[in-house]
This record gives C-alpha cells, sequence and structure tokens, in this order.
C-alpha cells in the first residue's frame, strides 16, 4: 500500500475513482526541501494530487501542478510523470514566519493561482489555470475540474508529518453502465461515503481494505495499481542545455564571477553539476545537433 495509487471503478455506475498513499516518496521530496511542517504537509497534497491526476494522462510525458502567488509561500509544485516518478518543489519567502500555519491561499497570498500542465513527450502543451479562490487544495482543483473541465470531480487528501493519503472521485462522461439518475444517485451516495474518510484510514488502511470499508455498497471493480517513487529528471546533459540557451556573453560572465567555474544546482535533488571553462568552451564549440 505504501507509495501505491489503487485506479478503481464502480461497477454499475458511471463513476471512477483513485486512491493514493505516499510515504517514503514524500519522505524522500521532503529530505530535499528544508520547510516548515505546515508548508511541508501542503506539499505532500500537492505530490498526492499530482499522483492522483496523472492517471488520467493519456500519453507519455509529465504533469505538474503548481500554486504560484504573492505570499509566504510563492510557490508549491508537485510533478508526476506517466511512469509514476515523482518530485516536488515549495518556496518560502525569505523572512516569512510560518510556525502558525495557514491555509492554502492565505500563504500563497495575493494573485494565487492554480495550474495543471500536461507535457508530452510528443504534441503540444497544455495548461488549464484557476485562481485560487478556496482554502484547501481540494476545493481549488474540485473548482478546476468545474470551470476547465467540466467534469463532476471531488478530492479528499490527507497530509501529516511522515504519511500523506488520497482519494479521487469523477464522473465520467455518458451513460454507458447505468441511466442517468441511477449514476446521480450513485454519484451523490459515492460524495457522501468519502466524507466519512479519516486521515488514520488513508494513511494506514490497505486500500482494498478502505475501498471496500467506504463502497461496498456501490461495487468497485479494482482497475490496476501503480508503484509511486521518488524520482529526479535532472542530468548533466540538461544543465548544459539550460546553459546553452542563456548564450555565450552570459554564460562566460558567469564563469568570471564564479571564479572560473559554473555550479548548476538542481533545485529538486539538490545535486549539483559543475561546469569549468573548458567544459564550457566545449559546449559552444559544438554544432547544435551534437548536444544532448
Amino acid at each position: 500500500m505504501s507509495d501505491q495509487l489503487e485506479r478503481f471503478i464502480f461497477s454499475h455506475h458511471d463513476i471512477r475513482g483513485q486512491v493514493v498513499t505516499l510515504t517514503k516518496a514524500y519522505r524522500a521530496v521532503l529530505e530535499n526541501n528544508r520547510l516548515p511542517q505546515p508548508v511541508a504537509q501542503l506539499l505532500g497534497e500537492f505530490l498526492a494530487a499530482a499522483c492522483l491526476l496523472s492517471t488520467t494522462l493519456k500519453f507519455e510525458g509529465l504533469l505538474i501542478l503548481q500554486a504560484r502567488g504573492e505570499g509566504d509561500v510563492p510557490l508549491i509544485l508537485a510533478e508526476c510523470t506517466h511512469h509514476s516518478d515523482l518530485r516536488g518543489i515549495a518556496r518560502v519567502a525569505e523572512g516569512a514566519e510560518i510556525a502558525g500555519g495557514g491555509t492554502l491561499r492565505e500563504l500563497i497570498g495575493r494573485r494565487g493561482v492554480l495550474s495543471i500542465t500536461l507535457d508530452p513527450r510528443q504534441g503540444e502543451r497544455y495548461q488549464g489555470i484557476v485562481p485560487l479562490e478556496k482554502d484547501t487544495l481540494a476545493e481549488c482543483l474540485e473548482d478546476y475540474f468545474t470551470q476547465s473541465e467540466q467534469l463532476a470531480t471531488r478530492f479528499w487528501i490527507e497530509s501529516s508529518p511522515d504519511t500523506v493519503g488520497g482519494i479521487m472521485l469523477q464522473v465520467l462522461p455518458g451513460n454507458n453502465a447505468a441511466a442517468e439518475a441511477e449514476n446521480h444517485d450513485a454519484w451523490e451516495t459515492a460524495q457522501h461515503l468519502a466524507e466519512t474518510v479519516t486521515a488514520e484510514e488513508l494513511h494506514s488502511l490497505p486500500h482494498d481494505q478502505l475501498l471496500h470499508r467506504l463502497f461496498h455498497q456501490l461495487a468497485p471493480a479494482h482497475l490496476g495499481t501503480a508503484n509511486i517513487r521518488f524520482k529526479c529528471s535532472c542530468s548533466r546533459e540538461r544543465s548544459a542545455r539550460a546553459l546553452v540557451s542563456l548564450g555565450p556573453e552570459e554564460v562566460y560572465k558567469l564563469l568570471e564571477e564564479q571564479g572560473g567555474e559554473i555550479a548548476a544546482d538542481c533545485q529538486f535533488c539538490n545535486r549539483q553539476y559543475r561546469f569549468d571553462r573548458e567544459q564550457i568552451e566545449a559546449l559552444f564549440s559544438a554544432p547544435p545537433h551534437t548536444m544532448h
């Protein structure tokens, strides 16, 4: 159950769902993000939500969930690939004091927005954005689906210092398994049942037991399990491409400022890639097609 996501469907109704529990992957992300506890747990919610949302991907690529604003926490971001590789970051404004916590909307602050970006390996990038107008991530995501996708969708996410768990329910388009009225009644029932879930159940119950306890009257059917892991996609080649994109003038200036060696840090895993003058010269002398 730890670091796993379970997909399910209600056998006789047009409603699907996912349940996720994260422990090791969540802790691995936090090891690279020294954060006040309220922010760490918010980042945990974003990680769980990114996993839940990534199951809807119909392509090879990446889902990016992020909130930005002008408050004490100007950025929270989580990424999940179609392989269930997960990473995330949060940024705390310099001088901010967050010991007392606060809601997502309060911490993100003025001009807060929530975005979901789909970044396929092939094809065009897509991004949907909504204002952050609710206090919790679950409510903001529900707003997103109401405004952007027109799909009835609900989230229940609970985060602690070392575990995060979540459930997503979504109405499927059309009336394939049941008539419209039956689907409507089942949707209302499913929401009421999910409202009874506790943080302890989300964090500690095996998924099959949790689904049976919550939804047995709706006959949940297993659709598959994904194993989630923390994995950063940074590499020396990516860092080199980022330097090349700055242009030679900017990079050589940076080289002088940093004493003859550029250190490129990954903000997700804190890995560092170093480039000396000889390596920088090789980057800019290589034909574009030879750069990896």
